[in-house]
C-alpha cells in the first residue's frame, strides 16, 4: 500500500497527527473508551481529514487492519497455546524448582528470574504472573525477608521477554510495521531481554527494590484479589513491552488452579519443559543463519535440504512444530484428547483483545502512512537534527506515559516512523534496534494509567507510593537498559 500524494503540507498534516494522538488520549483516558473502539474511529476520521478520498479509505484501513493481523495473530495464537499447555502440565512449577534447586538459597532471586525468562518466551506478562505467584510466595515463605526481593525479578523477567521477543505482539507488531525480520528479532531480542533484565531488573532489586520491606501476603491465593488484580489487566488495553495487563488478560486464576492440579500428576522432566521452549529457537536459528549465508552467496540457492531448514525455521512454522510437539509429547500425557482441546482452546480466547488492538493500532499506522503524515514527522524530526532511533524512543515514551497503553504507544510510533524507516534503507540489524527502541520507550515510567502497574500492586499488597519508587523506577531502568543495548546494535548495525 503506497502512499498517495499528500493533500496538504507537511505543517498541517502534522498538526492533523497531533491532533490525531491527542484525541485518542482523551478517548482512552477520560472517555474511558476500550482501545479498540478509539482505534478504528480514530483511524477512519483521521483518513477523512488527511484529505484520502472517501471511496478509498474503508479499503486503506481495512488493508492495513489485515496485513497487521495476519502476521501478528498466527503467532500470538500459537504463542499462547504454547504457553498454556505448558503452564496446565506444571512446567513453570519445574522450571523454578530445578533452578533454585541448582542456584542455592542465596540465589534464589536469581533463579526465579531465570525461570520467567524460559516461561516467558511463549505466555504473556499477566498470565505468566498468575501461574508464578504460588512459587513466588512459597519461595519468599521459605527463605523469608521482603516478598518483593522474588517478586520483582520473575515479574521483570515476564515484562522484558513480554516487550521484545517474538512471538509476544509488540515486537512483532513492531518488526511488521517496519519491515523487520520477526526471526532476526527474536534471535537479537533474547538476548537484549536477558542482559536488560539482569542489569535493569536483577541488580536494580538486589541493590534497592528488594530492600523495600513488603510483608509475605500469600491471601491473594484464596482468589478474591487475585480475580481482581487480573480483571484490571482483561480491562486494560496494553500489552508489550509492557503494559503487561493487556498481554493475556487471563484473571480466572487458572495459573493457582493448573499449579496445584498439576502436583496430582507425573511433572515433566525438566529438560523436557527446556527442550520445548529452546526448540523454537534452534528451528529459527537455523533459518535465519541458512538464508543469510545463502543471499551472501555462500549457499547455492538451491537444494531441497537447505530449503527445508529454512521452511521449518520460519517462526509461525517452527511455532506449530514446538505446539505439535509439546501436544503430543506432554499434553497427551494423563489427559483425554477432549481435555487437551479444551486446553488449547481456552488459550486462545484470552488473547482475542490484544490481537484486535494490535490490528487496530496497525490501522492507524496504515493510514497515517497512506496519508503522508508519516513521512511528515521523519521529515520534522530530521530537521531538527534527532537522531532516528533517539525521536524512536522519545515518541514511545511520550505515548506511554500519557496513556499507558504499550500496544497504542508502541503501535502508534511504528506506524508514525515506518514511512521514514523506509526512504532510510536501514540494515536489518538496524531495524531490530529500532523494534528495541520502540520496546524500551514502551516500558518505562509504569505509573497509575497502565493495569501492570495495578495488577503488581495487588498481587503483591502494595500501596501506590510503594509501588511507584519499586515497580515503576525498576520498569524505568529495564526500559533504559533495552535502549542502551537499541544503541548499541545501532552502532554496529
Amino acid at each position: 500500500m503506497d502512499p498517495m500524494d499528500p493533500v496538504y503540507g507537511a505543517t498541517t498534516l502534522l498538526l492533523i497527527a497531533g491532533g490525531a494522538v491527542a484525541v485518542l488520549l482523551v478517548l482512552i483516558i477520560a472517555l474511558k473508551m476500550h482501545a479498540f473502539v478509539a482505534l478504528v474511529l480514530v483511524s477512519l476520521t483521521t483518513a477523512v481529514v488527511a484529505g484520502i478520498p472517501m471511496a478509498d479509505v474503508a479499503g486503506v484501513a481495512v488493508g492495513a487492519f489485515g496485513s497487521t493481523l495476519g502476521a501478528v495473530a498466527l503467532l500470538v495464537g500459537l504463542g499462547a497455546m504454547i504457553g498454556r499447555l505448558l503452564e496446565m502440565t506444571g512446567g513453570a512449577q519445574v522450571l523454578a524448582d530445578t533452578l533454585i534447586g541448582r542456584f542455592g538459597e542465596k540465589r534464589a532471586p536469581l533463579a526465579l528470574g531465570v525461570a520467567a525468562l524460559l516461561f516467558g518466551l511463549p505466555i504473556f506478562f499477566d498470565a505468566g504472573l498468575v501461574v508464578f505467584l504460588p512459587i513466588i510466595f512459597s519461595v519468599a515463605t521459605r527463605f523469608g525477608g521482603s516478598v518483593l526481593l522474588y517478586a520483582l525479578p520473575a515479574a521483570g523477567a515476564f515484562a522484558a521477554m513480554h516487550a521484545v521477543v517474538p512471538p509476544h505482539p509488540g515486537p512483532v507488531t513492531a518488526a511488521t510495521e517496519l519491515d523487520a525480520s520477526v526471526g532476526l528479532t527474536l534471535l537479537i531480542g533474547l538476548p537484549v531481554a536477558v542482559i536488560a533484565w539482569f542489569v535493569g531488573v536483577h541488580l536494580f532489586t538486589i541493590a534497592y527494590a528488594g530492600k523495600v520491606y513488603v510483608p509475605i501476603d500469600d491471601s491473594i491465593l484464596t482468589g478474591e484479589r487475585v480475580t481482581a488484580g487480573a480483571a484490571a489487566g482483561a480491562g486494560g488495553v496494553g500489552s508489550g513491552g509492557s503494559d503487561e495487563g493487556d498481554g493475556d488478560g487471563d484473571g480466572d486464576g487458572d495459573g493457582r488452579t493448573a499449579a496445584t492440579a498439576s502436583t496430582a500428576r507425573a511433572l515433566p522432566s525438566f529438560g523436557h519443559v527446556l527442550l520445548i521452549l529452546l526448540l523454537p529457537l534452534v528451528l529459527i536459528g537455523a533459518n535465519t543463519v541458512l538464508a543469510t549465508l545463502r543471499a551472501n552467496g555462500n549457499l547455492a540457492q538451491e537444494g531441497l535440504v537447505v530449503d527445508s531448514f529454512i521452511f521449518i525455521g520460519q517462526t509461525p512454522v517452527a511455532l506449530l512444530i514446538t505446539l505439535l510437539f509439546a501436544t503430543y509429547t506432554l499434553g497427551t500425557k494423563h489427559r483425554s484428547l477432549a481435555d487437551l482441546e479444551s486446553i488449547l482452546n481456552d488459550a486462545l480466547a484470552p488473547i482475542c483483545a490484544i490481537i484486535l488492538i494490535t490490528g487496530a493500532g496497525g490501522m492507524f499506522g496504515g493510514v497515517l502512512r497512506y496519508s503522508g503524515i508519516g513521512s511528515a514527522l521523519s521529515d520534522s524530526l530530521s530537521d531538527l537534527g534527532m537522531p532516528l532511533i533517539l525521536s524512536t524512543f522519545v515518541i514511545a515514551t511520550i505515548l506511554r506515559v500519557a496513556q499507558g497503553s504499550a500496544t497504542v504507544a508502541l503501535t502508534t510510533t511504528a506506524g508514525l516512523i515506518s514511512a521514514g524507516v523506509a526512504a532510510e534503507n536501514l540494515s536489518d540489524v538496524r531495524l531490530v534496534a529500532l523494534v528495541m527502541a520502540i520496546a524500551a520507550g514502551a516500558t518505562v515510567l509504569s505509573h497509575v494509567n497502565d493495569s501492570g502497574f495495578w495488577l503488581v500492586s495487588r498481587f503483591f499488597g502494595m500501596d501506590v507510593k510503594t509501588t511507584l519508587k519499586t515497580w515503576t523506577v525498576m520498569e524505568t531502568t529495564l526500559g533504559l537498559s533495552i535502549f542502551v543495548l537499541a544503541c548499541g546494535l545501532w552502532v554496529v548495525g
